[in-house]
This record gives structure tokens, sequence and C-alpha cells, in this order.
């Protein structure tokens, strides 16, 4: 078996801030996933900074607040797959991200004000909390509902089955497609309405849900954070030699990993990294990265039962590979490259993905097939994709819907000859 040496660590401020992460029972620490970021999004990381920009694959940890401003959408992640997600005016403080003695996932979030939509899995007997006016809601198992909050009247509706909610006024059931209403002036009185009604933010969750179930049908990893990201944007291959690796689609000569991205500093760990790639969270915390001659950077799965972040990986790197390394003397966001605290646009009416990009600047499930679109660029060099629907999420109502060939220029990779048809072609980046 190939057993390559360890040739990078992480840089000695990443180490010592992550080092008591693995010991979870312990410390009790648990940190999840800032997984899709669209408008001005802000985040306070209890560091003593205030609100700061927030952009993907931001940690979430114990005391962080978030809020989106008025075109803002934000969704965070749990470790098994659950989602929140928040619309516009929205905040929402992480009161508690923990484990029981038991070792259960133990989650409370508090919707400060605005929308938000919770898709609870239910899964390992983990326990979530929402608070919300001065109502509570406990879960246990699996649940999927809308709730709202203001300073003169809260709103809960639920879609998927039946659950409880605790109040000033007693216990309120709320079943599935039924709607409650709290009078926040009349000591949140609860009533029934007689119809459910729709909001025009339930296609986006619609959507969102449906993404995420379509490519996270296969996950055999223990953790379901990150691995739908994944399973869009890139592939496996069986590499001679290596094994089973995953690489990024658009992935060319010269692109690594750790090229994009920023470090984010947090109280009690400090700086830590965060990818700019959509896909990037899974990869930056479990497994290996390696770089192997004629296919280039890919990822190894595995080491589920330690937390790693950031900068690691094994074997000898790419001839001129230099890792970043993490600040000092300094607490705020330092970008690496094209990533960063950058306020998402809305899609343009055309974009250019080439080679080189390995996602970034494609949003998730903006194209129907990007194994498709992967060889296209393998060959070309480029493609040139027109936008359809703005609101879409999912890939089968992508943003992109059609794929035109635009200035093309020549490939200088190839495209690897595994399943996934990875495109290792010359550099490049998706731009508007």
């Amino acid at each position: 078996m190939y057993k390559p040496k360890i040739y990078a660590m992480l840089g000695t401020a990443l180490a010592c801030a992550l080092a008591a992460l693995p010991a979870a029972a312990e410390s009790q620490a648990r940190i999840v996933r800032l997984s899709d970021v669209q408008g001005r999004v802000q985040i306070d990381k209890n560091a003593g900074l205030g609100f700061e920009n927030a952009f993907v694959n931001l940690p979430i940890t114990q005391g962080t607040q978030l809020r989106t401003r008025e075109n803002g959408r934000a969704e965070i992640e749990f470790e098994d797959g659950s989602t929140l997600r928040v619309t516009p005016n929205t905040t929402v403080q992480f009161s508690r991200l923990g484990l029981s003695d038991a070792g259960k996932r133990l989650s409370a979030v508090e919707l400060v004000e605005g929308k938000a939509y919770v898709s609870w899995l239910g899964k390992n007997g983990d326990e979530f909390t929402l608070n919300f006016a001065r109502e509570q809601v406990e879960l246990r198992q699996a649940a999927h509902f809308r709730v709202a909050s203001s300073s003169s009247f809260a709103e809960i509706a639920s879609f998927k089955n039946e659950f409880e909610v605790a109040g000033p006024s007693g216990s309120t059931k709320v079943a599935k497609k039924k709607m409650v209403t709290f009078d926040v002036n009349d000591n949140d009185s609860a009533t029934v309405a007689k119809n459910f009604e729709e909001d025009p933010y339930d296609q986006w969750d619609k959507q969102s849900i449906e993404y995420h179930d379509q490519y996270s049908k296969n996950n055999s990893t223990p953790y379901g954070y990150g691995y739908s990201d994944m399973s869009y944007y890139g592939g496996y291959s069986n590499v001679a030699g290596y094994g089973m690796m995953w690489q990024p689609f658009f992935a060319g000569v010269g692109w690594n990993p750790f090229m994009d991205g920023a470090w984010s500093w947090y109280p009690g760990m400090g700086f830590m990294w965060a990818s700019a790639y959509p896909w990037g969270w899974m990869p930056y915390y479990y497994g290996n990265w390696m770089f192997v001659p004629g296919f280039g950077w890919g990822w190894q799965p595995g080491g589920w039962n330690t937390w790693r972040g950031g900068i690691h990986y094994v074997g000898a790197a790419a001839a001129g590979f230099h890792p970043p390394v993490a600040p000092t003397g300094t607490v705020t966001t330092v970008v690496v490259g094209r990533g960063g605290p950058m306020v998402t646009k809305a899609p343009a009416m055309r974009m250019t993905v080439t080679a080189g990009s390995a996602g970034l600047g494609l949003a998730r499930g903006s194209v129907s097939n990007l194994h498709q679109l992967n060889t296209q660029v393998a060959k070309t060099g480029s493609v040139q994709l027109h936008a359809a629907q703005p609101f879409a999420a999912s890939s089968r109502v992508g943003a992109y819907g059609s794929a035109s060939l635009a200035h093309s220029t020549p490939s200088v990779g190839h495209a690897s000859a595994g399943s996934s048809g990875h495109a290792s072609g010359g550099g490049g980046h998706a731009g508007h």
C-alpha cells in the first residue's frame, strides 16, 4: 500500500488554534458550515470586532451571529446535512453548538428577527432547538418548517411532520401543512390559520433541499455537510498507485487547492482557513490532499475521527508550490488569491467558465450537467453560459440554462480518463 511521507503541516498558528478540536467529547466544541452566501451577508464571530462581511465556507462557532441585509440570503449546514436558511433582513444567533455527555450533538439557534427555514434531518438522536419571539421549538426527529418573527407577531408553518411550540400561552401543536401565528402583544396567544399560505422564498427553500437530496444520495461518509457540493462540483477517479481520489471539475495545470481563500480569526481558536471554492469544506477538514504527476491535485477521503483545518497535504507538492501561512500580528481577515469577503452579485447574463477555475464563481446547481461542461472546457479551454432563471437553485432548473463555446483557447492539458472526466487543462478562471 502506498504510504506517503508527510510533506507539509499546518502553520503554527492554525495548528495551535485547532489542536483542541479533535477532542470534541472533552471540549464540547463544534463547528458547522456557512454553506451558501448570496448578496450581502454579515457575521459577528463574538470576537469583539462587530459584524464583518461573510463569505462561503466560514466556520460557524457557538456565539456567532449571522445577519442578512436587504438582498442577502444564506444557508448553514450542520454535520449530518441538516440545514438552516435565512432570507433578507434576518438575524440569527447560534447560542449553542455542543455535545451531550453521550456524544449527541446539541444545537440551539435564536431567530432574533426576520425569516428562516429549518430542514432538520433528525439523525443519530441529535437535538435542535429554535427560539423565536418568546416561543421555543425542540426537535428530536425530522422536521421541515418556515418561521418568521418581528416585534409584533411571530409565525411558523410546517412542511413536514408534526411538532410542538412551547411559549407563554402553553404548548401548541403544528401539524403538517398547517400554520400558526402568535400575537406578541397578547402574551403570544396562538391562532391556527385556516389556510396554509405560501411565501415567495418557499421555492428557494424547496430547490435548495432538492439540490442537497439529489447530490447527497450516495454519501458513504460519516458527515453530510459539504458532500452534496463535492458531488456536484467534481468526482472520483481511480488513480493508479493512489486509489480513489476526488478532484474538482475545471482543475487546470497550475491550480492548487490553497490558492484561493481567506484566513479568518476566531476567539480562542486563532486564524482558520476558509476556502473560496463552493465545494471547499469537507476536503479541508478530513482526509488528505495530494499532488499526482499527470493528474494534478486530488483529495483522498478518510480521517473522519480527526478534525484538521486548512492547509494540509501529503507527499511531494507540485514544483513551485508555496502553501499560504496564517497571518500574525492582526485579527482582521486576510484574503489569499481571489477568495475572501466579497459581496455576491446577481448572476450576469453571460458567464465564461475556463480551465483552472475549479468551480470558483459558478453558483451551485446553476448548470444541469457539470460533467459534460467539464469535458467541453477540457477540449476548448472555455465555455460561455447564458443565464436562465436567476432564482433557481437545483440542477433541474439551473440559473445558467445553455452553454456555447466562447473565444475558445487551446487546451494545454487533458480530460482525465476516470469516470468523472476531470479537466486538467490550462489556467484560467470563471468570470463575469
